[in-house]
């Protein structure tokens, strides 16, 4: 894989000049048989390299994928995305991520996927993932904290988006406690927390992440019209998805770090400025119950404190907020 991403950076750092075989062979240091076999490898991976002889190779145009190959080319995280794995489809990747999290993968390692059959959200609900339109990935993290202190990831997660669209795009989307970015009052992404846990020790935490990136009013099912929105809706243009996903994966590899050494202060500063849920009129849904009030605050664990119609105030690690009209 290393020896793909660092010929494929070759061939684009020389941009419409061919290189020779022989200089490619010399500078990373392979055969030329190596060199032919990743060449035929990358063809069947729709990238167009032209080949002319006596002349070299050119790179003239790249697949709109996320393959491995692009997402790791100058990615240079510390954590998040040292591995990566790529698939076409898949029924969900967060069912996937958990999969490869048993088996043993790294702290941060990527799963990704062009569509999901069933993407996962909140409370057993689907996310529309049409193939190619989107970002629908799970990081996988394995930090030593306590389980109860699990909570706070969505959070970590959800500021670590928000400011890698606003740095790409220039959109400023809201973050609604505890899971959602909005555009306005429409879902422009999802995140999904899932932790495996023995009574004192996170053995992993799968962070799924489904974000709407090149949807287009005429992609969206009827039932999800006015609900949902994305990027390339919201700002008039297509987005690069590989660009967006190393941003935000940089942003998560740096928010991740910040939350593991110094704690959540800075975590939870950072979310209060991207928030639209607090001072806002709520309904919170858990399993047990429906209660609305107003949502005061998100405290140092990351719960949603909520001053209810009787005047109490009460805690949520856990449930579904919609924001409500002021009575």
């Amino acid at each position: 894989m290393t020896l793909r991403i660092d010929l494929l950076q070759l061939l684009k750092n020389n941009g419409d000049h061919y290189i020779s075989g022989e200089q490619i062979c010399r500078q990373l240091g392979v055969s030329r048989t190596a060199v032919w076999k990743h060449m035929e490898a990358l063809r069947k991976m729709d990238y167009v390299i032209e080949a002319r002889s006596n002349v070299g190779y050119r790179l003239v145009s790249v697949p709109d994928r996320l393959y491995p190959e692009e997402v790791q080319a100058d990615l240079e995280t510390s954590v998040v995305g040292s591995e990566v794995r790529y698939s076409a489809g898949v029924v969900s990747t967060n069912e996937n991520a958990k999969e490869w999290a048993r088996e043993g993968a790294p702290d941060g390692a990527v799963y990704l996927a062009e569509e999901q059959g069933v993407g996962k959200g909140r409370l057993g609900r689907e996310w529309f993932s049409p193939r190619g339109r989107g970002l629908w990935f799970s990081v996988i993290v394995r930090p030593q904290i306590n389980p109860v202190d699990v909570p706070q990831i969505t959070l970590v997660a959800a500021v670590a988006v928000a400011a890698a669209i606003n740095e790409q795009t220039g959109l400023v989307p809201g973050i609604k406690w505890p899971n959602d970015l909005l555009a306005g009052k429409r879902k422009l992404c999802g995140i999904l927390t899932e932790m495996n846990a023995d009574m004192e020790r996170i053995q992993h935490i799968v962070i799924g992440i489904g974000l709407n990136v090149n949807i287009y009013q005429e992609d969206i099912p009827q039932e999800l019209q006015g609900v949902i929105t994305s990027i390339a809706m919201e700002t008039g243009r297509k987005i690069n998805r590989v660009q967006l996903l190393q941003a935000i994966l940089r942003q998560m590899d740096y928010w991740y770090q910040i939350w593991i050494s110094s704690g959540f202060n800075a975590i939870l500063e950072k979310w209060k400025q991207w928030n639209v849920t607090l001072g806002q009129r709520v309904q919170v849904s858990t399993l047990k119950e429906v209660v609305e009030g107003v949502a005061e605050d998100v405290d140092e664990t990351g719960a949603l404190v909520v001053r209810l119609n009787d005047g109490n105030c009460k805690r949520f690690l856990a449930g579904e907020v919609s924001l409500r009209k002021e009575k």
